[in-house]
């Protein structure tokens, strides 16, 4: 069976260099946590890595959709599926990939410094992230993201600092995640089941969810509760989740470099043609003539 490192349509991954390392790992900012290495590989197939000789990081794994597995040294080898996350500990022998038959896509970062054993403690086993009506997994990856443009633009000593910050809160919204959660905790106390299905919807950009999923979570049939959507709304709710994925989109479009191969698998969507036909449908331009106009 094939085996890659890297090298998958829509990746994006930055290697730090050493000597930044090193500067960071004397800096008085960032000496305590740190990135070494970013990415994010969609629909990675194929993906392997083994370690053999340790390195001083530790890798952390959020797999978001697929699923894979790990393995430390030559001990138990754990499955992990989608909404699910990991790390590896540094200084210890390892081997991780994707499912052949469902590859995971994964953000994953390596991460170094004083505090950094305390934010992986308690996370040797697959910890599982799963969607709920306060779980703000989109505001989490717009973080990682964050970080990753921050890096993206140089390593000056504000990015490198600012990067760092950030590493501190992405981390954290998973070591406290229930405090994570009861920061956003809406008052009401019911929640409105069309305002539930668009968070859920929200919180799952990067999934092809179907009209049977939004319904299960919120514990309609699918029938009465389009119904109840579309009345709400007027549009179907597998529409209203495509205008979700289109708006996200032109975020990226408007504030990112990211090209259309990188733009689709954060959206569920394999085929960057029928994404283009998509876009063209809601936005009434494709995507190249949507990036050239002037907004504001």
């Amino acid at each position: 069976m094939a085996k890659l490192k890297d090298g998958f349509q829509g990746e994006c991954a930055i290697v730090l260099p050493g000597s930044v390392v090193q500067q960071m790992e004397t800096d008085p900012f960032c000496r305590n946590l740190h990135v070494t290495d970013i990415g994010y590989y969609p629909n990675a197939k194929y993906h392997f890595r083994e370690r053999k000789e340790p390195i001083s990081q530790y890798i952390l794994i959020y797999c978001t959709r697929g699923s894979g597995w790990y393995q430390l040294g030559g001990g138990q080898k754990w499955l992990v599926g989608s909404d699910q996350l990991f790390v590896l500990p540094a200084d210890k022998p390892h081997a991780y990939g994707a499912d052949p038959r469902d590859p995971w896509t994964i953000y994953w970062v390596h991460f170094k410094g004083d505090m950094a054993a305390t934010f992986a403690e308690g996370f040797s086993r697959p910890f599982s992230i799963p969607c709920g009506d306060d779980s703000r997994i989109s505001t989490r990856l717009e973080i990682f993201e964050e970080i990753y443009r921050t890096l993206k633009n140089g390593y000056s000593s504000d990015n490198l600092n600012y990067s760092a910050a950030a590493l501190y809160y992405f981390l954290g919204t998973i070591k406290y995640l229930g405090k994570y959660r009861e920061s956003h905790e809406t008052q009401k106390s019911e929640h409105d089941i069309v305002e539930t299905a668009v968070h859920f919807m929200r919180e799952n950009l990067g999934k092809k969810l179907t009209l049977a999923d939004i319904a299960q979570h919120v514990n309609y049939s699918p029938s009465h509760f389009s119904a109840v959507f579309s009345k709400r709304t007027g549009y179907a709710p597998v529409n209203y989740f495509n205008q979700l994925k289109i708006q996200q989109a032109c975020t990226y479009l408007d504030f990112t470099d990211m090209k259309i191969s990188q733009i689709c698998p954060k959206l569920g969507i394999d085929d960057p043609y029928y994404f283009s036909r998509l876009f063209t449908k809601h936005m009434g331009m494709s995507p190249s003539d949507y990036k050239k106009y002037k907004k504001g």
